[in-house]
């Protein structure tokens, strides 16, 4: 007999996989290039999105109901690209209306002027709780952690349990892969160097980049794409990770025998955000209004497991998908916060400082 988690978990991966077929096919549909200002249509958007199982939760928390509420087609461009961004403002020429940034990217976004003011005459506020609002740009998206996870059939014995341990490689030999972003690299680095959890801001990107020296050479892998960290570790390609919590859990549910470690995790809230100039931004806000309603939040959760942002959400999530989430005040103690007010204004030089590190 099925257990409650055994039940959620068996119509999570059955859903999700199930529109992941369908978003394979309405993805294909979007063009090339949307067009400008003059190409405005009202009953269509293009949501930017990560792809994968991301994109197929999404599509049966958000896309769908979206469209059955208001007659607005939702399709689909993808992956995340703050890049992409930038070159559609400059421009003038959209691929898509909405994304989601993680919240450094976000700031960075901001602050070069790429983003469209929150329209109060396309959404409404009083249904978005203030909370939710940020820089009045964006309205909050779901909490992710970063995780450490490793293959339990390579480590019977028990796996890194730290970013010591991950650095570690006599201890813990074998191919590793982390997300190719200095946010989340650099704090890894520098606790992974001695650096406590409490003490990671203002970074030390000095001490950061030589910590990275040292594993630099063990990183098989740097990802980019959530779908790309699932097959990655999926298939053995490697055999540790740092990923996305509910990436490694969709895995996981799958009979994929990982081990996912919450100690020293980053957890990071993304914002969904409108590109400035885009012919579809009243349709976009009017996504963007409807994302952070609680039901369509909760069910998002529901199938893949992070943490809601909209308090109202937590009521209609069941306690054996809380207890996976990184919003958990046990999982929220034994991680640490992306200082995103810190990142976010040098994020340009600092990805410049990076990608140079990458190509030496």
């Amino acid at each position: 007999m099925m257990t409650k988690q055994t039940r959620q978990a068996h119509f999570t991966r059955r859903a999700v996989l199930k529109a992941g077929v369908a978003s394979a096919v309405w993805i294909g549909a979007a063009p090339s290039i949307i067009g400008s200002a003059s190409a405005a249509e009202d009953n269509i958007v293009y949501v930017n999105t990560w792809g994968g199982t991301w994109t197929a939760a999404q599509r049966i928390a958000y896309f769908e109901p979206f469209t059955a509420k208001t007659g607005i087609q939702v399709k689909t461009a993808e992956p995340v690209s703050f890049a992409k961004l930038k070159a559609q403002v400059q421009s003038n020429s959209y691929d898509w209306d909405i994304t989601g940034l993680g919240a450094a990217e976000f700031l960075q976004a901001l602050g070069e002027g790429l983003l469209e003011p929150l329209d109060y005459t396309a959404l409404n506020k009083a249904n978005i709780p203030p909370q939710c609002i940020y820089k009045d740009a964006g309205v909050n998206s779901v909490v992710i952690g970063t995780n450490i996870v490793y293959r339990k059939d390579k480590f019977p014995n028990g796996g890194p349990q730290s970013w010591a341990d991950f650095w570690d490689v006599k201890k813990f030999p074998g191919n590793r892969s982390l997300f190719n972003q200095p946010e989340t690299a650099l704090p890894f680095a520098l606790l992974a160097d001695g650096v406590s959890k409490d003490k990671l801001y203002p970074l030390d990107l000095d001490r950061a980049f030589k910590s990275l020296d040292k594993i630099k050479p063990h990183i098989k892998v740097w990802w980019t794409q959530g779908n790309q960290s699932e097959q990655l570790i999926r298939d053995g390609e490697v055999d540790m990770i740092g990923m996305w919590n509910a990436r490694a859990q969709v895995q996981m549910n799958q009979g994929v025998p990982l081990q996912m470690v919450w100690n020293e995790a980053q957890n990071s809230c993304g914002y969904w955000c409108v590109p400035k100039g885009t012919p579809r931004k009243k349709a976009a806000f009017k996504f963007m209004e409807f994302v952070i309603q609680p039901v369509g939040e909760a069910k998002f959760c529901e199938q893949l497991f992070y943490g809601p942002s909209n308090p109202a959400s937590l009521q209609y999530l069941p306690k054996d998908v809380l207890a996976l989430s990184p919003s958990t005040p046990e999982h929220e103690k034994a991680a640490f916060r992306l200082d995103a007010e810190w990142f976010g204004p040098r994020s340009a030089q600092i990805k410049e400082r990076w990608a140079q590190w990458m190509a030496s």
